[in-house]
């Protein structure tokens, strides 16, 4: 970016912060189930998230359907998640295709933490302008249950924006 030039996003007061851009929300008392989205610094540094993908490493066969017998598909390539898929801290959870000013960029986001999928937010791959529009409130990606799970291992809203402010 230019000096001088700027971009403008809001941040959630009510979220805890990744230092990957993702948003984190206890949705009860006891962090039974998080809602997990992306910041709105996303699409502002990145440009307009015009695709989303919802993914996980493909790990065990019983999620296969009867009709693939494609035996040369390769192993490593990502598949949907679904509904009760467990998601490990290192596992690919969201991959994101932004448009800014003609350059395509893929983002690949990991899980913050170990957790099982609840619910699927499956507008935001329909209809990525959710993100763009609205990343705190329609443009959530998932809610999930975690495993281990602490939100003073994430970053507060000064601690981001203090975060945000040190980037190049």
């Amino acid at each position: 970016m230019a000096n001088g030039d700027y971009i403008e996003y809001s941040i959630a007061h009510d979220r805890k912060y990744t230092l990957d851009h993702v948003w984190v929300q206890a949705l009860d008392d006891k962090a039974e189930s998080v809602k997990i989205g992306v910041s709105e610094f996303v699409p502002a540094e990145y440009g307009d998230i015009v695709r989303v993908v919802l993914t996980r490493p493909e790990d065990d066969s019983e999620f296969d359907s009867d009709t693939d017998t494609d035996t040369d598909s390769d192993d490593d390539s990502p598949v949907m998640m679904g509904r009760g898929d467990e998601v490990g801290i290192e596992d690919l959870m969201i991959t994101l295709t932004t448009n800014f000013g003609g350059e395509i960029e893929t983002l690949l986001i990991n899980a913050p933490f170990p957790c099982k999928i609840l619910e699927l937010n499956g507008e935001v791959e329909d209809n990525p302008d959710l993100i763009n529009d609205d990343a705190y409130g329609d443009g959530w990606c998932m809610i999930v249950q975690p495993y281990d799970f602490d939100e003073d291992q994430f970053l507060d809203m000064e601690e981001y924006i203090e975060m945000l402010n040190e980037l190049p």
